[in-house]
């Protein structure tokens, strides 16, 4: 028999407490797609991006897309923004538009993005159509994925964050040319690509390139003035009065410094409330946005190097103290960290082996292209001539370092 919890009376009243902070916590959400009055500064990016789907609202082919522009800029946003409006508008007048959205950089492989695209757009009960996550070759995936789109569909939108992150481009080939190639029937299949790299189409060859035929937007940076409508927008995000009149203008100040990055906005802001609600406080002042600000970087540092091997985190950390050491520079020659990594590979305490330079160099590109480092190339002259790689940290190197020592074997180095 259960004589109840003696502690149940304090835990109810903690669980029906308000929260004193916040009232719609979710408007400030990375994710969240608000009312279209809320979304700021990207009216013009909202007119292209739709008059490129246009035709889809009377199941017509749209025009492919690819957006560009750096993270926090509002491309996803826009997307996903625009295809709801455009399926619930072709849906009220008689035809059947699907979408579906997928993040690249969690979903890499052409079989994986099949498989999410299928099992996103399927309808069971009405195709008869399985798709079960595993056990089948990526051409019966697509086979069902075919038939799904011709069964329910007149037209399909399909939007490709990131996809730059993709380990090859061949479901750009499939989607673009399904009609051509005759692999649907009747349902027409519009692409939404993002990515953060505008040269992301110079990785396409001309058999992508011919078939997709797409139109081409830069999102530019946000402005400060830009940031703090944003968040004005979004202050109801928190109860009356518990924003200091700094709060607002001093997020979007720092956010402005991180090329416009709404975002990181966003994050500071949301990070400031949690920070004040964790302390008591009864406002959320100046102090807390600072404090989030360091914790909203060290945050996204965190998520970037999750995971990395122990090899990696060795190469980046020598960038970072080299940083650190001369800091009236921002870019090191490959040579110069590999000296560096060598020094720190060399601590027994790590008990990691020491990679050849040319192997240490390899991790550092794999960095560049998951957006942890930076990379320019410079051409020496006379005796000197060639290429050089050199390589730059693109968050502060005590941020970088802090996450580091985070990890066991690297917390001695923190002493030294």
């Amino acid at each position: 028999m259960d004589d109840g919890d003696p502690e149940s009376g304090s835990l109810n009243d903690f669980w029906g407490s308000e929260d004193p902070i916040f009232d719609r916590k979710e408007l400030l959400d990375i994710d969240l797609v608000p009312t279209e009055e809320r979304i700021i500064g990207r009216d013009s990016e909202i007119e292209n991006v739709a008059s490129s789907i246009h035709p889809a609202i009377k199941g017509q082919s749209p025009r492919n897309t690819l957006i560009y522009g750096k993270t926090g800029t509002g491309k996803s946003l826009v997307a996903k923004h625009v295809t709801r409006s455009a399926q619930n508008y072709a849906l009220e007048n008689g035809t059947k538009m699907g979408r579906a959205y997928i993040d690249c950089t969690q979903t890499k492989t052409e079989t994986r993005v099949v498989i999410n695209l299928a099992r996103a757009l399927n309808e069971p009960e009405k195709t008869g159509v399985s798709i079960p996550v595993t056990g089948l070759s990526t051409d019966v995936y697509y086979e069902r994925f075919w038939s799904i789109l011709d069964q329910l569909y007149d037209v399909a939108i399909i939007i490709l964050d990131e996809i730059d992150k993709l380990q090859n481009n061949e479901i750009l080939m499939q989607l673009s040319r399904a009609g051509e190639a005759g692999k649907l029937d009747s349902c027409k299949v519009g692409i939404i690509a993002i990515s953060n790299k505008i040269s992301f189409k110079e990785s396409l060859d001309e058999r992508i390139l011919s078939s997709l035929q797409d139109r081409e937007f830069i999102f530019p940076p946000y402005d400060a003035n830009q940031l703090r409508e944003i968040m004005y927008n979004r202050d109801d995000a928190f109860k009356d009065g518990v924003i200091s009149d700094d709060v607002i203008p001093l997020s979007a100040a720092f956010a402005a410094q991180e090329h416009g990055d709404a975002r990181k906005a966003l994050d500071i802001l949301r990070n400031a409330g949690e920070l004040a609600k964790d302390e008591g406080a009864d406002e959320v002042t100046e102090d807390h946005v600072r404090n989030a600000r360091e914790k909203a970087n060290i945050d996204r540092f965190s998520q970037l190097l999750e995971g990395q091997p122990t090899q990696i985190k060795a190469s980046v950390y020598a960038l970072s103290v080299l940083a650190e050491q001369h800091s009236e520079r921002e870019e090191f020659a490959t040579r110069e960290i590999y000296e560096m990594y060598q020094n720190i590979t060399s601590d027994s305490a790590l008990g990691i082996e020491t990679l050849s330079q040319r192997r240490m160099s390899d991790k550092l590109d794999e960095q560049v292209f998951l957006d942890i480092l930076g990379q320019v190339e410079r051409v020496g002259r006379g005796y000197s001539s060639g290429v050089t790689n050199y390589y730059y940290l693109l968050e502060d190197p005590a941020v970088v370092q802090a996450v580091i020592h985070n990890d066991s074997r690297f917390s001695e180095l923190e002493k030294n």
